[in-house]
């Protein structure tokens, strides 16, 4: 056994979300996120602001605690802001490689037992031919706009009141992620 020469770290027990941004009010103009491409940028009151909407708005749309969200895209500063509010909520994110086929993508969304997906519209017809073949998929959020999605946008305008919820730390999941497959189906 070999032991490190520095002291073991000590995980607080809150929710992950609650722990990241618990400095984040002192922090509020300065930059979060920053788009790489665009130079787009998300201060920490923006980030934590956005996560609060999004939670309440993923809420009023019926997303639970326990319930699994994919997220089917890029990176972009708002798939941050997705992946803490289904934290906020006590919900799990099960990260999708944007790569897939609508095959490999229906997999993986069977086998999380994920009712609600986020993507891209240049990926919408893969998403929606893959919640087709998985099933369960209540409903289909895109980053932007386009026909036969909900916009990602139309979850900022909620009245910012996020549900209550307990989370256990020690139990609930946060991601459920998934191998590259390179030996079979992703896992």
């Amino acid at each position: 056994v070999f032991a490190s020469p520095f002291p073991d770290v000590q995980i607080p027990e809150l929710p992950l979300t609650e722990f990241l941004f618990a400095q984040a009010r002192g922090r509020a103009d300065k930059p979060a996120l920053i788009d790489g491409p665009t130079g787009r940028t998300l201060t920490y009151g923006q980030l934590v602001g956005a996560i609060r909407l999004v939670a309440s708005g993923l809420a009023s749309h019926g997303f639970k605690q326990g319930d699994v969200f994919a997220i089917y895209s890029p990176n972009l500063p708002e798939y941050a802001v997705a992946f803490h509010a289904v934290a906020t909520l006590g919900g799990v994110n099960t990260t999708v490689n944007p790569l897939y086929t609508p095959h490999e993508l229906a997999f993986q969304l069977k086998d999380s037992g994920a009712k609600y997906l986020l993507t891209i519209p240049p990926f919408l017809p893969n998403a929606q031919a893959a919640a087709q073949e998985a099933g369960g998929i209540e409903e289909i959020f895109v980053f932007g706009e386009a026909e036969g999605a909900t916009p990602f946008a139309a979850l900022l305008k909620s009245d910012g009141q996020v549900p209550a919820v307990e989370i256990d730390p020690q139990r609930d999941l946060i991601v459920l992620p998934y191998s590259s497959g390179t030996t079979g189906l992703p896992k």
